[in-house]
């Protein structure tokens, strides 16, 4: 039995692909639109709507970047052969924590002059300690902070803030 549920593309994400086809036509007029490929986007996954996201927000002219508070893995290891033939791997690997502030928004903006910070979660996910207190303090400094579940509340929340 199957309990998935097929994706449904929203009027919002809709929208979104009109807009980012009007965009691919203008950059480039002497392509035929058969010939250009078609601008596809899904908000199902937080990968899927970050990237609706910040799409949107640079199509309509303003800046938008993807923030990542990973870290990174660094691999020092090597492999060795000895006199025998056999493969070793010797060294060190680690994870190095990233040096950004923990709780820091997936999604850092710049709409209308106003600094905007978005968190995206999806389903049952829901905000960390690190991200309340991050929240907190981008709002004490006269900040947008907001959570985005699907890209037509996110849609929503843009179309309100430029009127």
């Amino acid at each position: 039995m199957n309990t998935k549920t097929k994706y449904k593309k929203s009027a919002a994400v809709k929208e979104l692909e009109a807009l980012a086809m009007q965009a691919a036509r203008e950059t480039h007029p002497t392509i035929p639109d058969h010939v250009l490929a078609p601008r596809v986007y899904r908000d199902d996954k937080a990968n899927n709507l970050t990237k609706c996201i910040i799409h949107w927000i640079r199509l309509n002219g303003f800046q938008a970047e993807r923030v990542s508070v990973t870290g990174r893995y660094v691999d020092k290891s090597r492999v060795v052969t000895n006199i025998i033939g056999q493969q070793h791997r010797i060294g060190s690997r680690q994870w190095i924590p990233s040096t950004m502030q923990k709780g820091s928004a997936d999604i850092s903006a710049t709409i209308e002059c106003q600094s905007v910070k978005i968190e995206i979660k999806i389903g049952r996910d829901r905000q960390s300690e690190a991200q309340q207190n991050y929240q907190k303090q981008i709002e004490a400094a006269g900040g947008i902070y907001l959570i985005a579940r699907n890209f037509t509340e996110f849609m929503n929340w843009y179309k309100s803030f430029i009127q």
